[in-house]
């Protein structure tokens, strides 16, 4: 939730240009990072919030690739970029513990 807000604020600052392209497309991959670990989650099966934690990964990568273009523009200044980015390398860190976690659960012990 805190990268959400992070690139809602990266956003505002984006040219008038990219309000409908861009800055949404941020805003979706933002979002969709978060919804879809509470939906997997509430679903209360592993399969099903694995399938789904790796979906919030995908959107991860999404929104990676957009900041990037985002630096690569010359859009936003360094200190709007600094904070999502080390929000972006925790982020990833910690979904990549919560995949591999949930794949050892649903295999059989060895």
């Amino acid at each position: 939730m805190d990268l959400v807000e992070c690139v809602y604020a990266l956003a505002i600052v984006l040219p008038s240009e990219e309000k409908f392209a861009l800055s949404d497309q941020l805003r979706r991959a933002a979002v969709s990072i978060p919804a879809n670990l509470a939906e997997g989650q509430a679903r209360g099966h592993t399969r099903e919030f694995l399938r789904y934690a790796c979906m919030a990964r995908g959107s991860l990568a999404e929104l990676e690739t957009l900041v990037q273009l985002v630096t690569r523009l010359g859009y936003a200044p360094t200190s709007h970029l600094q904070p999502i980015q080390a929000r972006l390398d925790e982020l990833r860190r910690a979904l990549y513990g919560l995949t591999s976690a949930l794949r050892r659960k649903l295999s059989p012990a060895a």
